[in-house]
């Protein structure tokens, strides 16, 4: 993937900062079609050009119909930053929620991820039903708002960003702007 090829070929850290993709949606989720009614959307052509881009990128994308409410997804997520291997939890929601159409706002769904990436069940169950952390992730949508971020996925690096999938050569470049030009002083 991109992401990881640009890790090991440009020495990036990423950091995964939490957006409120549609906050308002309900507890039981929302049909795709509800979402976008109102905005003549052609769904099947949509869906056909993002499922290209996945397969482009090699990211697995199956049909799905409903949207759920990622908050919870985005607290585990955040917690899952925490734990060593961690980070494993960000393909298997993006897999659960964008391949396999699971509704990744049940805790069930939740920690059935967590331990196929190997996290303790029992502190994910703490951390969703505790929501200890809720207040890091709200700090996230805070600075995602700050940074003026309207879609997912944004890739900044220093004071630059991009929106949306892009090519690995344009993250290779955003990267480059933004690293230290080293002193330029005599």
């Amino acid at each position: 993937m991109r992401i990881e090829k640009l890790k090991a070929e440009h020495d990036v850290k990423v950091e995964w900062v939490h957006f409120p993709l549609h906050p308002d949606t309900p507890a039981e989720g929302r049909a795709l079609a509800d979402l976008f009614a109102g905005r003549n959307l052609d769904l099947k052509a949509m869906h056909a050009q993002m499922k290209a881009r996945m397969d482009a990128e090699g990211l697995p994308y199956g049909e799905r119909t409903r949207t759920y409410n990622s908050r919870l997804a985005q607290e585990l997520g955040k917690w899952a930053d925490t734990q060593p291997g961690g980070e494993a939890i960000h393909d298997a929601l993006f897999r659960a929620y964008f391949a396999e159409a699971r509704d990744i706002s049940q805790p069930a769904v939740l920690l059935d991820i967590a331990r196929k990436v190997g996290l303790s069940v029992d502190a994910a169950r703490n951390v969703l039903e505790k929501r200890t952390f809720k207040d890091a992730v709200d700090a996230d949508w805070k600075l995602s708002r700050e940074y003026g971020i309207t879609g997912v996925p944004t890739f900044v690096a220093g004071q630059y960003g991009v929106i949306g999938a892009q090519p690995y050569e344009a993250l290779v470049q955003l990267v480059q702007k933004a690293a230290p030009q080293g002193d330029t002083e005599g």
